[in-house]
Parts: structure tokens; C-alpha cells; sequence
């Protein structure tokens, strides 16, 4: 695991949650929908929780967490609450 894949997952996350989800790969899109707590995602690409975290593989998985509180952090800052 590398700083550089958490960083291309923020990045498409953060691109998902702007409107470039239909840019991403599948397992991109999956991964984002997982930093961002969007299960109905998940359901609209006919994937389940279990199926999506068998397809983003052990080393995303892992990267998951941290990139969603990377993200919220970035959130509540720009909020003015951080």
C-alpha cells in the first residue's frame, strides 16, 4: 500500500462525489462508493457490499477507511468546521 494509491482513490472519490462517477473504471467506482458510504451505488451497478469489497481487493480495502476520513476531514474544513 502506498501514499499514491491512497491518493488515486481520494481522487476518484472525490471526482465521484462531484459528478465523475461515469468516468471511472468499475472497480474505481466501487472503491468510491465505499469512501463515501453510498450503497445505493453499489445497488445501481448490481453489486453487493460483499461483491464490491471482493472487487477492490485486499490492498484498496485496506485504504478505504483512512481515505473516508481524509475526505470528511477535507469536508468539515471547507465547512469552516475544522
Amino acid at each position: 500500500m502506498t501514499d499514491r494509491e491512497l491518493q488515486h482513490i481520494i481522487t476518484k472519490a472525490r471526482d465521484a462525489k462531484h459528478g465523475g462517477f461515469g468516468v471511472l473504471s468499475t472497480g474505481e467506482k466501487l472503491a468510491a462508493a465505499l469512501v463515501l458510504n453510498r450503497p445505493e451505488w453499489l445497488a445501481e451497478m448490481n453489486y453487493t457490499l460483499a461483491e464490491a469489497i471482493e472487487r477492490v481487493g485486499p490492498q484498496w480495502l485496506a485504504l478505504i477507511p483512512e481515505a473516508a476520513r481524509l475526505l470528511e476531514y477535507e469536508d468539515e474544513h471547507a465547512a469552516g468546521k475544522a
